[in-house]
Order: structure tokens, then sequence, then C-alpha cells
């Protein structure tokens, strides 16, 4: 079955967690949390004390996705913070291997990510320290954006990839422009988790907004 990651940058943030207990209480598996360092992305979200304040409150996934430049100065950080998996950009690491094995010695899930310009072939070789490979389906910074269909072609690669090597066993994420039509087209193409802020945040009954994605 399909997961789905909310993502919480579309929510309330007078609320927030309300507005994250709204979406566990309706089905969500995981909680996405964006993290912007307004150098890699062109954009400032949130930080460590406002995930560790939402780890208060909730016993979510937490699927963190770190949207800054050499993201190893923080793994440490967003481990005590409360994350369960670490998302970097493959962009953003001068040593994304070190920088894999770095949040897997803390015994969290890994995860790599690629912006819409990437190619699946620059992360091939990192696959295998990978739990989480995370397709960025717009620009990564902004939420609201229109989903690129490029992102399919990327998901289906990385399903024939993973179904041809028996040594790796990631699942495959989207992010970006995520609604009942492109979740459709991202499931088909072999995706198994869907981040998606508006489209649930956006909908007062969460749980038929998450039953509409699945």
């Amino acid at each position: 079955m399909i997961k789905i990651s909310p993502s919480v940058l579309a929510c309330d943030f007078t609320k927030l967690g309300e507005d994250a207990l709204s979406v566990e209480n309706a089905g969500a598996e995981m909680l996405h949390l964006d993290v912007m360092d307004g150098m890699f992305v062109p954009n400032i979200s949130f930080g460590i004390p406002v995930i560790a304040s939402l780890r208060k409150v909730s016993t979510m996934f937490f699927d963190v996705h770190l949207m800054i430049n050499e993201p190893i100065r923080y793994i440490d950080d967003f481990y005590k913070a409360g994350a369960d998996l670490i998302t970097v950009h493959v962009e953003a690491c001068e040593d994304p291997a070190s920088t894999l094995r770095k949040i897997r010695s803390l015994g969290l899930k890994s995860g790599l990510s690629i912006k819409p310009g990437t190619p699946v072939s620059d992360i091939e070789k990192y696959l295998d320290l990978c739990d989480l490979v995370l397709v960025m389906s717009v620009e990564p910074g902004f939420g609201g954006q229109k989903f690129m269909p490029i992102a399919t072609q990327k998901i289906k690669e990385l399903k024939d990839l993973r179904d041809a090597r028996k040594d790796l066993s990631y699942e495959i994420e989207v992010d970006g422009g995520i609604n009942g039509e492109t979740a459709l087209l991202c499931k088909d193409a072999g995706v198994d988790i869907l981040v998606a802020g508006s489209s649930v945040f956006g909908n007062p009954d969460r749980r038929a907004a998450i039953d509409q994605l699945r």
C-alpha cells in the first residue's frame, strides 16, 4: 500500500502540533519535515527546535528532508531532535556516501534526494547506502508548485534498478505538486511514498484527503 507523508510546510504554523496530530489520526504513516537554509534553496523554513517540539506531541515517523548545504554538519542534532529518517540532497553534499553512512551509524534510515534536473545516474553509485530515494517533482524550496512529469520517468528508472539489483532495497518517495491526479501517475510508475502538502492540509477532512491520494 502507498504510504502518505504530509508536508508540514502547508500546515497552519499557529496550530502545528494540532495539525500534526490531525494527519496522524487520519491515517498518515509519516510526517514530512522540510528544513531549508536559504542557501541550497532560496527559502528558509524551520529547524531543529521545531522538530524537537513536535516530537514531544507526536509519535509519528519523522521523515526529515534537509535542503541545506553540507548536511553532515547537523546529522547528530536532527537525530537528537527526533528524526527517524534523514534525507539529504546529492547536490548539497561534498561526500554523499559519508553523509549517508553517518545517518545510518545513528540507527536512522538514510535518504538521498535529487532535484528535477539531476539524473538518476548521478546517484546510482550511492543507492546501496539508501533506505529511501526522494524524487523532487518540483524545484525544491517552495510549496504549491506544479508537478513536473519527468519525475515519473525517474521513479520508473529507480524501480527498475531496485528490481534488477539484489543489494538494493530503498523505498521511492516523490515530493511536489502531488494531488489525486499526479498521485495516480506516480503510483503507476512505481512510487512507494507520496509527500503531499496543500492537498492534505488544505482539506478540512484530512482522512478523505489521505484516502483520495492512496
